[in-house]
């Protein structure tokens, strides 16, 4: 383990990573739980970056079974589009109890990569106009800069339209 993963802490996601050879680097940051900020946006804040260029996690049943939408903290997931994206009719959020039970990880931290079982699992197309986009590392407090490319293949996800505004 390089020393830049010693100090950002090794997670299932960093592991992943590193199993897989993909580049990526770890961006620690001190999380703040009296924050009035979601846990995206205070990672946007804390990187320096635009908030559409950090993505979020969610879990939600897309006609019955756990999925994952992940789209820019800045905006909101659209169900309908969740579902269109991954052949479903319907798709409803996931209870937190349900996302942290399959994902391994606590809300707040839930990362794409690296979950205890892989889900379906969509990106918003705009994670495609990105040199590097962020996403959580597997804990509150770090964060995970890779290439689009990367993100949608180590998640073998879809890229779709399924952001909205919030």
């Amino acid at each position: 383990m390089s020393r830049k993963h010693a100090a950002g802490g090794s997670t299932p996601a960093v592991h992943a990573l590193i199993e897989a050879g993909v580049p990526h680097t770890l961006h620690p940051y001190d999380h703040d739980p009296a924050s009035d900020l979601s846990y995206g946006l205070e990672a946007a804040e804390a990187l320096g970056v635009e908030a559409d260029q950090v993505f979020k996690t969610l879990c939600a049943y897309v006609d019955g079974r756990l999925s994952v939408g992940i789209v820019p903290v800045s905006g909101m997931l659209d169900l309908k589009a969740l579902a269109h994206a991954l052949g479903g009719k319907k798709a409803e959020m996931a209870p937190p109890a349900d996302a942290e039970r399959a994902t391994g990880y606590v809300v707040g931290g839930i990362s794409p990569i690296g979950q205890r079982k892989a889900l379906p699992t969509a990106v918003d197309e705009t994670v495609e106009l990105w040199d590097t986009v962020y996403v959580s590392g597997g804990r509150r407090g770090l964060d995970i800069g890779l290439a689009p490319a990367d993100l949608l293949a180590v998640t073998r996800a879809v890229a779709a339209p399924i952001a909205k505004d919030a």
